[in-house]
């Protein structure tokens, strides 16, 4: 009963995870508000004071972002910086101001440091600079917790900071300039089959490894840490299974039918070394585990990508 008629102001609602999100809140009996970028400039705390007005509610869910794969954070650091720690600060702030009872700030695993110790545990987000590829987009979520426990600390404000890892599904975004590894692959692979190419062409050496968590499991660990938790420190979502980027594009080569030769180019970044995240702190305080195999959630992404092309 807890979403029962609950206002929930969803910003990002009709990106990738918003859209899971929001369904999943609809169906819990929410009343959902997910504006889009036309209706208001999130950017613009002027907008975003307007926004509050507007459409009173019980809950913000602040997915919003401005995100990319290595590529696009390599071009745009000045606007992913600005745009992200604007929108954070603008938001959290709006809301305390009206008074909204809670606040859900959803980060982004590039806020740990580049060498951080694997499993990553929560306590190690500030012993370290990012990796460098995306650090301005890593640290602008960053400050979220940084505003968030401020804001408890001095108004005793409820917001709780959430950084969950690199997340996969259908409804991801394949578009080859801003997509990240998954989708990215998956394009590749697929496309590469369809116009019988004899290869294809992967960033980096195939070192690196990721962690990654499947879109309706996120948004599980979501609503529960919405409806369960209330404390400042941040906590990690992910699916402890761990994979390097050299496996995971012959998983999706065999998974796609793709018998071509792998190109990598060892010219272009990998990017963070290792990423597999300590879930414990997420399973203690609100009961979130991921359920969803890797292979399972892989071959759903897979079949909704050819889908949408048939």
């Amino acid at each position: 009963m807890f979403w029962n008629n609950k206002k929930v102001l969803v910003t990002g609602g009709h990106g990738f995870v918003g859209t899971h999100l929001v369904n999943k809140l609809n169906k819990l009996g929410a009343d959902v508000f997910a504006p889009t970028q036309a209706d208001y400039d999130l950017v613009d705390g002027n907008q975003v004071a307007a926004m509050f007005k507007e459409n009173p509610c019980d809950m913000v869910i602040h997915l919003a972002a401005v995100v990319g794969g290595i590529g696009a954070n390599r071009e745009h650091p000045g606007k992913f910086f600005y745009e992200n720690a604007m929108m954070g600060i603008q938001m959290m702030e709006q809301a305390r101001q009206f008074k909204i009872p809670k606040f859900v700030a959803i980060g982004t695993i590039c806020a740990y440091p580049k060498y951080t110790p694997t499993p990553f545990k929560e306590e190690d987000l500030w012993n370290g600079y990012p990796e460098e590829t995306n650090a301005p987009y890593g640290l602008a979520k960053k400050m979220m917790l940084v505003q968030s426990q401020g804001y408890r600390q001095e108004y005793g404000y409820n917001s709780i900071f959430l950084l969950p890892v690199n997340q996969y599904g259908p409804g991801d975004n394949f578009d080859p300039a801003s997509s990240h590894v998954i989708p990215a692959l998956i394009k590749k692979c697929v496309d590469a089959v369809e116009s019988g190419a004899d290869s294809i062409e992967v960033w980096g050496d195939g070192s690196p490894t990721r962690e990654f968590l499947y879109v309706t499991d996120t948004v599980e660990a979501i609503v529960l840490a919405a409806e369960k938790y209330n404390k400042s420190d941040p906590v990690n979502l992910g699916s402890s299974f761990e994979i390097s980027i050299k496996d995971l594009v012959e998983l999706i080569a065999k998974e796609t039918d793709f018998k071509g030769k792998i190109k990598w180019d060892a010219s272009k970044p990998n990017g963070q070394p290792r990423r597999k995240l300590d879930t414990s702190r997420a399973k203690k305080e609100f009961g979130f585990e991921s359920t969803t195999t890797f292979k399972d959630g892989l071959r759903k992404t897979i079949d909704w990508y050819k889908k949408g092309k048939s």
